[in-house]
């Protein structure tokens, strides 16, 4: 598509798909992380989150109607972490299927023994290579409140969606280690197994142990602290946060009120 062209759909998008003013204040109000941004940023969040909404299709499970309310505040948050990056890092999928509660999901897995384990996983969202994005109406709604704890699960499942789209914390062996990238995943990766060996030890840790399960969930957990409680997140894992700002482009802790 011409520049020109892929410029005036877009500005035709803003115009005719706005979110309206009420239902946007609402949102932010709903969800002080968001409001407490700079207007700059806020006036970007708002464009991005338009576009995204013009772009994905919102389904609910067994009955539940999604609302515009609940859409802009899914559109609002998933928007965030690419807000510097470009919303062509949520490119890839179309599908966002919102549950009103966590979903329970049948796990199995075969060790290195040939023996299969299975067991029940309670899941708040999970996003696939390719999509659907699945996120809990529940969680996202209350992400207001959790987000004291660093908790949001429409930035963590987003954050995997970039990092599938860009293979963030893929390619640890294989990397140049004197790259920017290099030195970059691999401070990533040391801060990582820190942080699995303080779990292991049964530490008391800001961030949810469930970063401890892997390195790209370590990501995905990280990036949740990063955006609804930034100053936490740098006091405990300052250079988490100094890495993930500098690959976010964002400074939240002294970009928010």
């Amino acid at each position: 598509m011409s520049g020109w062209l892929s410029r005036w759909r877009r500005q035709r998008t803003l115009e005719r798909r706005a979110i309206p003013d009420p239902l946007w204040q609402l949102t932010l109000a709903r969800f002080p992380f968001l409001g407490a941004r700079s207007a700059d940023d806020l006036r970007e969040l708002r464009e991005m989150a338009t576009l995204f909404l013009a772009e994905k299709e919102f389904t609910g499970a067994r009955g539940l109607i999604v609302s515009d309310e609940m859409a802009v505040a899914i559109a609002a948050q998933a928007c965030l972490p690419a807000l510097k990056l470009g919303l062509h890092w949520l490119d890839g999928f179309v599908g966002i299927v919102v549950h009103e509660d966590a979903v329970v999901a049948r796990r199995q897995h075969e060790d290195e023994d040939g023996v299969v384990h299975d067991w029940d996983e309670e899941l708040a969202g999970e996003a696939m290579s390719g999509g659907p994005v699945m996120l809990a109406w529940r969680d996202v709604d209350e992400a207001g409140a959790s987000a004291a704890d660093g908790y949001n699960v429409v930035v963590h499942e987003f954050a995997h969606v970039i990092d599938m789209r860009g293979g963030v914390t893929a390619g640890l062996e294989t990397t140049d280690p004197e790259s920017d990238r290099g030195l970059w995943l691999n401070a990533l990766a040391d801060e990582y197994e820190a942080f699995a060996d303080a779990v292991d030890a049964e530490e008391e840790t800001f961030l949810d142990p469930y970063g401890a399960t892997a390195l790209e969930e370590f990501f995905a957990v990280s990036a949740e602290a990063f955006f609804v409680a930034p100053r936490e997140l740098e006091l405990e894992l300052p250079v988490v946060y100094e890495l993930l700002r500098s690959f976010f482009r964002q400074d939240p802790a002294r970009e928010s009120a």
